[in-house]
């Protein structure tokens, strides 16, 4: 069997993304990428598994060392070129990643710097110490939205039978450690993106955070994404339905996101 029980148990527990929780800026996706192929998603938790054996806790781990152990998961032309993750996002020839270039925008609009070269400091940088890459949910899922878990037959897993049991199984005890972090590590940023549960988070965390308020500011078209905004103790939250890509490559879903990260900043 491909994905083994101990190490998928110590992943949904334990995995939460990439990079530093000291870093200044956390980045909270929905859900992990990838997923396509069940060997992609061993490669990654076979890591995991290896790297932090003894992890009890909330693990960011190093993206450039999990990507090295991760095969390439695409047939067609760009399989001549890539055998690992890492050949695909951190080599010379890698493929710059529209979601990371956008959020490094958002970086340097917020602190009102001219932006670097984007290639390079995804390759060099990005999810290092400056910024904190998140996992709300952990396990590697597609674009195309797809559940592939349901055909484990882990009865210890039941809750994978569908990607409803599985986020509500494990929401709880995700948002809240992300939310105990927030307290211990006080990042400067954190940006929750791509979030179709908006209510939910808000009302866990006014939950967590009594009296806070969230403001929302509505879409400015092309420009600023409709997000909601509270202080969190120095801590300022930022929850979006966007992601910081175009969809189906259509301009018109865009936004400006160093105008975006200036916006933010300029409303603190």
């Amino acid at each position: 069997m491909l994905i083994q029980p101990e190490k998928l148990g110590h992943w949904i527990k334990n995995f939460y993304g990439y990079g530093s929780w000291n870093a200044k800026f956390w980045f909270v996706g929905y859900e992990e990428g990838g997923g396509d192929l069940p060997e992609e998603v061993a490669d990654k938790m076979n890591y995991f598994f290896t790297k932090h054996p003894g992890s009890v806790e909330p693990t960011l781990c190093d993206i450039r060392d999990l990507y090295k152990q991760v095969r390439f998961p695409y047939d067609g032309p760009k399989s001549e070129k890539f055998t690992t993750l890492h050949d695909y996002r951190f080599e010379r020839t890698a493929i710059q990643h529209n979601v990371w270039k956008n959020l490094v925008t958002f970086i340097h609009g917020y602190r009102g710097k001219k932006l670097p070269d984007l290639f390079k400091y995804q390759l060099n940088k990005f999810a290092t110490d400056n910024e904190a890459l998140i996992q709300l949910y952990p396990l590697p899922s597609p674009h195309n939205h797809a559940w592939y878990y349901s055909w484990l037959d882990m009865p210890e897993f039941s809750f994978l039978k569908s990607r409803t049991l599985y986020e509500d199984h494990v929401y709880q005890n995700r948002i809240a450690s992300i939310l105990k972090n927030v307290i211990l590590y006080k990042p400067e940023i954190v940006l929750m993106y791509g979030m179709n549960n908006i209510n939910t988070l808000k009302n866990s965390i006014q939950e967590f955070f009594p009296g806070v308020k969230f403001k929302m500011t509505p879409a400015t078209k092309l420009e600023i994404p409709q997000h909601h905004r509270t202080d969190l103790g120095g801590t300022t939250m930022i929850i979006t339905t966007q992601i910081p890509a175009l969809r189906h490559n259509r301009v018109e879903t865009g936004f400006d996101w160093l105008e975006f990260g200036k916006k933010v900043k300029t409303t603190s």
